[in-house]
């Protein structure tokens, strides 16, 4: 199939590209900036302006959004929650207009989410896709973003959307910054260690794509993240264990991350209890279940 990935430059973007054309599907990006070390064809565009290359959505089947500013890049002030939400939202709106203005024959709109969907819910709640969007900010901007792609089901293209927990990789991301100061033996559980951190190995959250792609999975919406239940405390545990470091330190208190983070510092105190049931129910194997084999095969590599 032809696709077009938003975001292909990025983390994930980078490594769903390559999986898929290893799998023999004809893949191109769109990006801001052309970046001549990607093996990939790039078409320019800045959503931010409305531009995009008049060739980019020529014959695509399916458009992959990954495109968005990273939420835990910076600190939340308003000039950058503008941009986590127009690199997300406006651009998925943008792409919309242009595939329905083009008359794109498009089969298929597959987005990345969040699993800021559920809120910072700090329960034993155990949340699946059928559960509502939560009130705060980090659920606002998922259900604007999942909003966004639902746009596409009114010209007759099929839709899915992946809520994504923390991606083990270890080529970025949130890994290598846990990784850091149980290195240096800082390490330690933050706030209370007791709240959930669901995550997804790099390549189960790609099989998962490649399924929605190639029509394995029904469409719809899925929790990309593993069946595997873990806490603060039990991955900095196993982290610490796969990297042979002790853990000494006390909890790193709440206030102090408030006081570096700000606001954002919601996603590293809270986490929700996010099920991958309904990915198991339709069929999917995941490569890498269990927290310790997930960490192993990554820092391994």
């Amino acid at each position: 199939m032809k696709v077009l990935i938003t975001g292909g430059s990025g983390l994930i973007g980078k490594v769903l590209t390559q999986f898929l054309k290893d799998a023999g599907h004809d893949v191109a990006i769109l990006t801001r900036k052309v970046n001549p070390k990607l093996k990939v064809k790039q078409y320019q565009w800045d959503p931010r302006v409305h531009e995009i290359d008049s060739e980019a959505l020529f014959n695509v089947d399916c458009i992959i959004h990954l495109a968005g500013a990273n939420i835990a890049e910076k600190r939340w002030t308003k000039k950058r929650w503008e941009e986590m939400y127009s690199s997300r939202v406006a651009s998925a709106e943008f792409l919309f207009e242009k595939v329905k203005e083009d008359q794109i024959p498009l089969k298929s709109f597959i987005s990345s989410s969040a699993i800021g969907w559920y809120g910072a819910d700090t329960s034993e709640q155990v949340f699946t896709e059928e559960a509502a969007c939560a009130d705060d900010i980090l659920g606002d901007l998922s259900l604007a973003w999942e909003a966004a792609a639902d746009s596409f089901s009114d010209i007759g293209c099929s839709v899915s959307k992946v809520r994504t927990g923390i991606v083990l990789t270890n080529g970025g991301g949130a890994l290598p910054k846990m990784m850091k100061p149980i290195l240096f033996g800082m390490g330690s559980p933050i706030g209370s260690g007791m709240q959930y951190m669901p995550w997804i190995h790099m390549d189960d959250l790609c099989a998962i794509y490649k399924q929605l792609l190639e029509q394995k999975l029904p469409a719809g919406v899925y929790n990309g993240v593993s069946p595997e239940h873990v806490t603060n405390k039990d991955l900095t545990r196993l982290l610490a264990k796969v990297l042979q470091r002790p853990l000494w330190l006390p909890n790193v208190p709440s206030f102090v991350l408030s006081l570096i983070f700000g606001k954002m510092a919601v996603i590293l105190l809270n986490g929700s209890r996010v099920s991958a049931d309904k990915l198991i129910e339709k069929g999917f194997q995941f490569k890498y279940p269990k927290t310790l084999a997930a960490l192993e095969d990554v820092l391994n590599k």
